[in-house]
């Protein structure tokens, strides 16, 4: 069988972590590689955020499934084409933002899942069998099972919602969306307010009485990580290529400055 195993998936299902690097700079294919070396499990390449194209993530995409890293592609809305184009086109996984109620999450699992579950539709040729040539009811069926979909909870809508959202055949995992979530409840960059602990309560409690995985981002400080594993957060968007960038650059240039002499 030459399907490409989803490793982040594999993850999650044996019931440990998958951390993830988000992509908002890279441009060149041989952050898979890097991403590997370093441990993460999977790419969070980001097509809402970041200037990134659909043939730049497309090929990120490809490198990441030659190296067995997750490419999950944050796509830019709620239509079923953000969803299909790159799933044809490499990624293993949508992450989908903003879904506030069932119907939402419902239009994404439809987008994702090629029938009986969904409405995707079959284009052929595609990289996540390693372009086997086999029966399509069973590259579906292959398919299906090894597709992560991930809807964001970024809204006290959402929040109120996430037992219905979880609920939904064929959604994966719910991921809070840290940033957004205060903004909504009207606390930005207010992480350590109880309404996000309980929010996260809220969503994790939803998550494991149905059978998916909670994720989080948005808070990347050691003690805000640990708290939140600690909660039962499987899915982590661990950080992005550019903040990580920004954090070593600083210290190194403070670190040569420090041997100038006075």
């Amino acid at each position: 069988m030459s399907t490409v195993a989803n490793h982040a998936l594999r993850q999650l299902r044996a019931g440990k972590l998958a951390i993830g690097l988000g992509l908002r700079q890279a441009r060149t294919v041989d952050i898979a590689q890097i991403a590997k070396t370093c441990g993460f499990d999977f790419l969070f390449i980001d097509c809402e955020h970041s200037s990134l194209e659909l043939d730049t993530a497309a090929q990120i995409a490809a490198a990441s499934l030659a190296v067995g890293v997750t490419p999950l592609v944050r796509v830019a809305g709620l239509e079923h084409w953000h969803a299909s184009r790159i799933l044809d086109n490499g990624a293993q996984g949508v992450v989908v933002p903003h879904v506030d109620d069932a119907a939402q999450a419902a239009r994404v699992a439809s987008a994702c899942r090629f029938p009986p579950v969904g409405k995707r539709s079959m284009g052929g040729g595609l990289q996540q069998l390693g372009f086997a040539t086999m029966p399509v009811g069973d590259a579906a069926r292959i398919v299906n099972s090894e597709t992560l979909v991930v809807v964001m909870i970024e809204s006290p809508q959402g929040v109120a919602n996430c037992e219905e959202i979880a609920a939904v055949p064929g959604i994966d995992a719910l991921l809070i969306g840290t940033n957004d979530l205060c903004f909504e409840m009207g606390i930005p960059g207010q992480f350590n307010d109880p309404r996000v602990a309980e929010a996260y309560k809220r969503v994790i409690a939803a998550c494991r009485k149905h059978g998916r995985f909670p994720g989080m981002g948005g808070m990347y400080t050691p003690e805000l990580l640990e708290r939140h594993i600690a909660m039962g957060v499987q899915l982590v968007l661990s950080g992005s290529d550019f903040s990580l960038l920004m954090q070593a650059g600083h210290e190194r240039a403070s670190l040569v400055r420090s041997f100038e002499k006075k």
